[in-house]
């Protein structure tokens, strides 16, 4: 069974990403694969719900975790709703579906310690690589933005002028947030080894070492390479730094609407996820403060 219609729909009206509507595509496939094993038919347009939960049936006994089945029948929601949008269903057979219970994982942060180590305690080589390797890190850091964000980022995107970044989120959404200071010195000092490799004349900012667009993988191993370094928390990677950032900033007063802003996100109840570090911190403080808590 094809998806050609949905596929366009993703891509042309909601403005998905490659990899969320190659997400999207697999996990419909998953189920057609499922419909015609079990029911000897892969068409999933007139499907029952009683089908549908055989399906979730079959994937936690296959071992996958609440939250990837979760996802896969997210994709089947948006689905049916683009199928009743069209109207070649009258009713969505998931309308009634409640979500499999997950358990909430706290994302830790580096500290403020952890992320002076690597930006200052470290030695990066004095090459193009080395010099690319610590603008990334202090990108992240400085910018909150995400990987992808971050990979798609042009050099026409830095106004050295205006001091300002400019970001192109989800949906191509456009957000803006200020260039920090040490970030600019940084971003000149690489762009004068940039010179050097950019032999296709790119438009991203970021290239490897032949000249060409970075990629997802490269930034991820970066990332773990050197907070692997100065940090024993399990899990180091790009959005571990922009939880860092959104966190560091709530932990120093910042107000929860202006970091949901320099995020990016669509809802307020998105940044509130970051903060459950900040609230240990203010109970850190409240309990060295309050005179009620003293011996």
């Amino acid at each position: 069974m094809t998806f050609t219609s949905f596929i366009e729909y993703l891509q042309l009206e909601k403005n998905y990403s490659v990899h969320t509507v190659t997400a999207y595509e697999n996990d419909l496939h998953s189920f057609s694969d499922f419909c015609k094993e079990e029911y000897e038919d892969d068409n999933i347009i007139n499907v029952h719900y009683v089908q549908i939960r055989n399906w979730i049936v079959s994937l936690v006994e296959s071992g996958l975790q609440n939250a990837t089945i979760n996802r896969k029948i997210s994709s089947l929601k948006t689905y049916y709703k683009f199928l009743l949008k069209t109207k070649q269903i009258e009713i969505n057979p998931l309308a009634k579906h409640k979500a499999l219970k997950t358990a909430k994982k706290v994302q830790v942060p580096f500290s403020e310690k952890e992320m002076e180590t690597v930006l200052s305690g470290m030695k990066f080589t004095n090459n193009f690589e080395g010099i690319r390797n610590k603008t990334i890190i202090e990108m992240f850091y400085a910018t909150g933005m995400r990987r992808a964000e971050l990979i798609n980022i042009k050099q026409s995107d830095i106004d050295y002028a205006a001091k300002t970044i400019r970001i192109l989120g989800k949906r191509n959404k456009e957000r803006i947030v200020p260039l920090l200071e040490k970030l600019e010195i940084q971003l000149k000092q690489y762009q004068s080894y940039r010179e050097q490799v950019d032999v296709n004349q790119e438009e991203a900012l970021f290239l490897t070492s032949k000249g060409n667009k970075i990629y997802s993988n490269l930034v991820y191993r970066l990332i773990n390479d050197y907070f692997s370094i100065a940090s024993t928390k399990v899990k180091k990677s790009p959005h571990i730094l922009r939880h860092t950032f959104a966190t560091h900033l709530l932990n120093q007063g910042a107000d929860l609407n202006a970091v949901k802003e320099l995020l990016g996100h669509a809802s307020l109840a998105s940044t509130q996820v970051y903060t459950h570090n900040s609230l240990a911190e203010l109970k850190n403080v409240y309990a060295k403060a309050h005179p009620r808590n003293k011996k």
